[in-house]
């Protein structure tokens, strides 16, 4: 039987899903999200004229990009909305790629992690973190008998943008804290706004997967 685009995304939900209630599997995958949300507010940074100053990732799953320069306002909104553009983007490639071209995409995952490593971690859990996402991309790459490099790659896309959905909704918790409230403080628009701009720019992101893989099918068939 020969799943359509749409059927596989749909199995790589389901498989995110499943991952996220799975003790100690689905710290990997937590660490990702959180990666890519820091190096989003990171890269903003870095475009706007600003500079890294260091990327701590914890253990728990949350993280910190401390930065200076650049404009606040782009940094500050970069982290959710740049998850979700991730998640997006490596799925929508990976889709789209030749076995041979995942391993090139992996190897820059790999490389980016490799960057971040190097120049911006300053303490052991981020280190350790680091260091066993570097194991969890770069073990396709040589054990590719074990799984496919290209669904790898896909799920952790779909992992990755299903949390940028859901993780602005902790930020409704009445403490006024994190990127929601520094949003609000900058523009003098409501938290609950921000929170509702990340959950559409994320839900719209799968929405596009969903369209992309139904016009695969179409292409298909035809």
């Amino acid at each position: 039987m020969t799943l359509t685009p749409q059927l596989r995304l749909v199995l790589f939900i389901v498989a995110a899903f499943i991952i996220d209630y799975l003790p100690f599997i689905n710290l990997p995958f937590l660490w990702s999200q959180t990666f890519f949300h820091e190096i989003s507010h990171g890269i903003a940074a870095l475009l706007t004229g600003g500079s890294i100053h260091n990327i701590s990732l914890h253990f728990s799953g949350s993280g910190l990009c401390t930065t200076s320069g650049g404009i606040r306002f782009i940094v500050t909104f970069s982290g959710y909305a740049g998850s979700a553009l991730w998640g997006m983007l490596i799925y929508r490639v990976a889709n789209s790629l030749s076995p041979a071209s995942s391993n090139i995409m992996v190897a820059s995952m790999v490389g980016m992690l490799a960057l971040t490593l190097v120049l911006w971690a300053r303490d052991i859990p981020t280190i350790t973190i680091l260091i066993v996402l570097l194991i969890m991309y770069g073990l396709p790459l040589y054990k590719s008998l074990w799984i496919s490099v290209k669904s790898f790659i896909q799920l952790v896309g779909v992992f990755v943008l299903l949390d940028a959905i859901r993780s602005p909704l902790y930020l409704l918790d009445g403490r006024d804290l994190g990127d929601g409230a520094s949003l609000a403080n900058l523009s003098w628009l409501p938290e609950i706004f921000w929170v509702a701009l990340w959950f559409l720019i994320a839900s719209g992101c799968l929405y596009s997967l969903w369209i992309l893989a139904g016009n695969r099918r179409v292409v298909s068939a035809a």
